[in-house]
């Protein structure tokens, strides 16, 4: 594995000599400074009072570098407001890992008493912990690969967690998992970032080979052959604007000791490598961003190589369904009629519509593993953002068995999503004139709502099945306080925890 974090917190022993000038980070929540107590007495005083006279609240992701103290200090904001909440403390430590590589910082020191003063109905101190050192290894990462070529790496700020609750076992291991999930999200968030002139079908197909290899993971690739004769026509159809045909990747983890006949969770991943919208061409201004329109994909490979990398108990199978949607000279048209792998027709009114088509033979492919549940991740549509902004991603399915499940992930993950209703009335616009489905619902009216639903006809009855819209969560298209700009790979914490809690 690739240690890419910029940020490394690790676990010390209590009698550890903290590095010379080693910056000691407090997280601030509703202006009380956590940890304080570890302080000199006058160093206390001296950021009581700059506490007061900034009168510094600690909003989540607000970082400053208070002054008139013997050791420089970091704050770290993890909420201004009466509820304490896990998304908010992983923004504050991220954002504390951002200011931390912008300082240049060579040491950071963090004390175990940060924990002492939890807030009725905070997750645990081990919870806290992994989601501390996941937010210090992730949020300093910037994309550079390119950039960098040839260059020397700089060396990496390691983050000293020591004393008190980093003295217990279960508290230290919570840390190490947080840093290897970070590891593993940067890892990918490097392929993830990659223009499509870098990362085609074929250098898609080569990432996930390698990662298989690398990890224990098995690995098949459909290429366009293949996907011919498992009549994968919705997928043909998106690719064949291309000169780059597209290719079906499916990745699958099985833990050594898995009792006999225990059911994987299939995860589905959109991936379109570059989205023009086809003949249905989007408009110029901002298009670069979508090469971004494969973080669906990218964000299940994360999970499960997080499932391989924990040694988590259940069999994990996931699809990535790989295509560029251009407007060549062979791209499907508006109008076209395509057979999907289940045989339903579908009717194109919309070739930047494209996601759903893709992701409907994949599922099909998934529903063909006896799963226990499965769960797609795609941008979708831009409807979600018009719904939720970039604050969280949407969700819809048709087991609440399943999406409370996930509400509870991403509470655990301190990650953000809401659910969407899929009432029945809302496929009937759906029902095609000449086919089976159109790929669009009605003009402006619920567009989330109507991809979710279009994704449902693919999953056949009694397979527990939700969808994670990520379109406004997916990437950020300028630096935020606990981020730069590039992937995400929103939902991947999430859909790991949801792995883990697997009975």
């Amino acid at each position: 594995m690739n240690k890419t974090s910029p940020v490394r917190p690790v676990c010390t022993k209590n009698n550890a000599r903290a590095a010379t000038g080693a910056v000691r980070i407090l997280p601030v929540w509703n202006g009380a400074a956590w940890g304080a107590e570890a302080l000199s007495p006058e160093d206390a005083a001296a950021l009581s009072a700059w506490l007061r006279k900034r009168e510094f609240k600690g909003e989540a992701g607000a970082t400053a570098w208070p002054q008139g103290m013997s050791a420089p200090v970091l704050l770290a904001g993890v909420g201004a407001s009466g509820d304490f909440q896990p998304v908010r403390w992983f923004r504050g430590w991220a954002a504390a890992a951002k200011a931390l590589a912008a300082e240049k910082a060579e040491a950071a020191r963090v004390e175990g008493s940060v924990f002492d003063r939890l807030p009725e109905g905070a997750p645990g101190r081990e919870a806290l912990a992994r989601l501390m050192a996941e937010g210090l290894g992730w949020g300093a990462y910037r994309f550079g690969k390119l950039l960098g070529e040839g260059g020397k790496p700089s060396k990496p700020v390691a983050v000293e967690c020591t004393g008190g609750d980093f003295e217990e076992a279960g508290v230290r291991r919570a840390v190490e998992k947080g840093l290897l999930a970070a590891d593993t999200l940067n890892e990918v968030r490097d392929a993830a970032n990659l223009p499509a002139n870098r990362l085609g079908p074929a250098e898609m197909s080569a990432f996930a080979k390698k990662l298989a290899k690398d990890n224990g993971l098995s690995c098949t690739v459909y290429d366009e052959k293949a996907l011919r004769r498992e009549k994968a026509g919705a997928l043909l159809a998106v690719g064949q604007g291309s000169h780059r045909p597209p290719c079906l990747i499916r990745l699958a983890y099985t833990p050594a000791k898995a009792p006999k006949g225990l059911k994987p969770r299939v995860l589905v991943g959109k991936a379109i490598l570059f989205d023009a919208g086809g003949i249905c061409l989007k408009p110029a201004k901002n298009m670069e961003w979508m090469q971004y329109d494969k973080c669906g994909g990218m964000t299940v490979i994360a999970a499960v190589l997080l499932a391989a990398r924990l040694k988590l108990p259940r069999p994990v199978v996931v699809y990535v369904p790989v295509a560029e949607n251009l407007p060549g000279g062979g791209a499907q048209r508006p109008g076209d009629i395509v057979v999907a792998r289940n045989g339903k027709t579908i009717e194109v009114l919309n070739t930047d519509a494209e996601g759903r088509l893709i992701l409907a033979d994949a599922l099909t492919f998934a529903a063909d593993e006896n799963p226990e549940a499965i769960v797609d991740v795609a941008t979708l549509t831009g409807a979600v953002v018009i719904a939720l902004g970039h604050e969280a991603s949407g969700v819809m399915g048709s087991c609440d068995g399943l999406l409370s499940a996930l509400d509870a992930a991403a509470e655990t993950a301190g990650e953000r999503i809401w659910r969407f209703p899929m009432w029945e009335e809302y496929a009937e616009p759906l029902k095609g004139t000449f086919g089976d489905l159109r790929n669009m619902g009605l003009p402006g009216a619920a567009g989330t709502i109507a991809g979710g639903q279009f994704l449902k006809q693919f999953v056949p009855d009694g397979i527990p099945w939700a969808h994670l819209d990520v379109a406004g969560t997916a990437w950020n298209e300028s630096a935020t306080a606990w981020a730069h700009p590039g992937a995400t790979l929103s939902c991947a914490r999430l859909l790991a925890a949801w792995l883990e809690a697997a009975d």
